[in-house]
């Protein structure tokens, strides 16, 4: 899209965002792949209207149970969200269905991959209320593949990059809603929580934080969600600003965060990771970090020896151990 402004709000690969609100998408970011057999994994996908109102759907993930001859056996069920900063990606671009192609085979996992609106044409909330409708569908069994073959007792959220901070948004909320004693509906029975790069900030600088990262990073957040509350300092993109709701709400057993040493999200990243462990939550905390790498590489360059690592992290994770 042409923009008759000049003033650049965030500028990277993968976009270019004005401070007027507008945006031009480089056009790789919005290639999508068709759903079907992947011969390389033996997954097959499927794309699912969730609300036929909206339009809204996912992309669901079954591997080979037939040819295994285990199609009785209950598998856990994924939910992941995919990265692009909530302006540009989806559940179909090539990078991140082969990536979820890969995990479900690797992980043996039933994999819903959510279709959520990007910004700004979607201002947030948009994308947390499409991830939470999805979220809320994928422990429903309202389709075949899940309610054969789906465990809902023992769902995983997984993320990259914004992804990921829309994972930590999911578990808090879900956290909150089992706290509640006079929940309108049975909440989703979350055992662990992958957060792969997420993306987060906050009004104060971090000390090892990239001035310019931080300053765009910020600036984006408030043409992509004008209505937030205190601006960056809004939980859902700052979970340790004062007033967020408490780090021990997380739902789950088990959080394992991702990190790389050259992204600039890594500071964050890292404090989250801290901040959750220091909380006193219940749960189990793991976190790593990629030397040498940055931003979402083992999504981009999946063939890597550091890419494979974080695959065997992420299925170990996923396995139980």
């Amino acid at each position: 899209m042409d923009s008759g402004s000049t003033e650049i709000a965030f500028d990277c690969s993968s976009f270019r965002l004005f401070m007027d609100g507008q945006v031009e998408r480089r056009a790789y970011r919005m290639v999508t792949m068709p759903a079907g057999f992947d011969a390389d994994t033996g997954v097959t996908s499927k794309e699912v209207v969730i609300d036929v109102a909206s339009g809204a759907t996912v992309r669901l993930y079954l591997p080979p149970v037939q040819q295994q001859g285990d199609s009785t056996t209950k598998l856990p069920i994924l939910v992941f969200f995919h990265g692009g900063y909530f302006i540009v990606g989806s559940a179909g671009e090539p990078m991140y269905h082969r990536y979820v192609n890969t995990l479900v085979a690797r992980a043996r996992v039933v994999a819903v991959s959510v279709e959520y609106r990007l910004a700004p044409e979607h201002p947030l909330p948009a994308a947390y209320d499409d991830s939470w409708a999805a979220l809320e569908w994928a422990v429903s069994g309202a389709d075949p593949w899940l309610s054969s073959h789906g465990d809902p007792g023992r769902v995983f959220l997984v993320g990259v990059s914004a992804g990921g901070n829309i994972v930590h948004n999911m578990a808090v909320s879900v956290g909150i809603i089992c706290g509640l004693r006079a929940a309108e509906f049975e909440p989703p029975r979350i055992e662990g929580v992958v957060l792969l790069h997420p993306s987060f900030s906050g009004k104060e600088k971090m000390e090892t934080e990239e001035e310019e990262f931080w300053r765009a990073n910020n600036n984006r957040w408030a043409i992509i969600f004008p209505g937030a509350k205190d601006g960056v300092d809004d939980p859902r993109i700052n979970p340790m600003a004062a007033g967020a709701p408490s780090l021990t709400k997380l739902a789950g057993q088990r959080l394992l965060v991702g990190t790389a040493s050259e992204d600039p999200r890594a500071p964050r990243a890292q404090a989250y990771a801290d901040a959750v462990r220091d909380s006193g939550w219940r749960g189990k905390v793991e976190s790593f970090e990629s030397d040498g790498e940055g931003h979402g590489f083992f999504v981009m360059n999946p063939g890597s020896r550091k890419a494979d690592e974080v695959m065997d992290r992420v299925v170990a994770f996923l396995a139980g151990h």
